[in-house]
């Protein structure tokens, strides 16, 4: 069971760079509103196309409303935020900083969810959040003053923390065809409400990139609902540094954004705290409880 969430995890983080990538793109001629909007729009559309299909209705019905439309709400913050870093700086640059997230997600899986995490576990959390810290190019370390925008993915990885706590939380209460049916409905309509004052009418090309877009979307958030369903997030959130190696590559075969020192040197310190926030806890052999009392 947690092997088959691990793989869920894993699967979600690709499609989610395929994404990352593709709103990048868009940030050249649309606002981030806009670019959110229709991200929300269409995988709430490929999600309910889906569950009409195959299960002839849309599985509306939530024991925990109010939780489904917060996750929601939060995950419309976290992916505006994240859209504006992306048109302000490189494509690794946003994950890297964005990595805070899962290292806050340890963090309250053991205050909210009540987990265990382990030391080891809380000197993976500390080392990734060294490396974090060196990625944010702080003056005090490059003696420059780092674009504003390096300050928008912290608000990402904060919101989005409590979005997979929420996740996590919302699968003992809701079936996860709920959880993710509602996860583009609040997000939707929120988005909506600013398309007075942003939208620009795409090309049938740009059109068909906001589609995809929304339905990576839907697919990888469909995903990570299933694999929170199978397994601890203490366990899952670490996995997401594996993002880091495909969104730098992405950003340099696509957007010729190679990542600088510092950018490879918080990269580097975020996965090794990954890794040993990563690693599970060894249980205590029957004669270590003993002695132990």
């Amino acid at each position: 069971m947690v092997l088959r969430g691990i793989l869920l995890q894993l699967g979600a983080l690709l499609i989610f760079v395929a994404m990352d990538t593709s709103l990048k793109w868009l940030t050249a001629g649309f606002n981030p509103a806009q670019i959110i909007w229709g991200r929300f729009l269409f995988a709430f559309l490929a999600v309910s196309l889906f569950f009409t299909v195959t299960r002839g209705r849309l599985p509306w019905r939530s024991r925990a409303p109010r939780l489904q439309a917060l996750r929601s709400l939060i995950l419309l913050g976290c992916s505006l935020l994240f859209t504006m870093a992306l048109a302000r700086i490189p494509l690794a640059d946003a994950t890297a900083v964005g990595f805070a997230s899962p290292l806050l997600t340890v963090a309250l899986a053991a205050l909210v969810l009540r987990e265990r995490v382990g030391a080891r576990r809380w000197l993976g959390v500390a080392l990734g959040f060294a490396g974090v810290l060196v990625a944010l190019r702080p003056p005090f370390l490059t003696g420059t003053v780092p674009d504003w925008g390096y300050l928008l993915p912290l608000g990402t990885a904060f919101g989005f923390a409590w979005y997979q706590i929420l996740t996590r939380r919302l699968a003992g209460l809701d079936n996860a065809r709920v959880t993710i049916l509602h996860t583009s409905l609040a997000a939707t309509l929120g988005a909506s409400l600013l398309q007075p004052f942003v939208f620009i009418p795409p090309s049938a090309a740009e059109w068909a990139l906001l589609v995809a877009v929304g339905t990576m979307g839907a697919l990888g958030h469909g995903l990570l609902v299933l694999a929170h369903a199978r397994a601890p997030a203490s366990i899952l959130a670490p996995l997401s540094y594996s993002q880091l190696v495909w969104a730098t590559l992405a950003g340099v075969v696509v957007f010729g954004d190679s990542p600088d020192g510092w950018t490879l040197l918080g990269a580097v310190v975020i996965a090794v705290g990954g890794l040993l926030a990563a690693a599970p806890s060894r249980p205590k052999a029957a004669g270590d409880k003993a002695a132990g009392g």
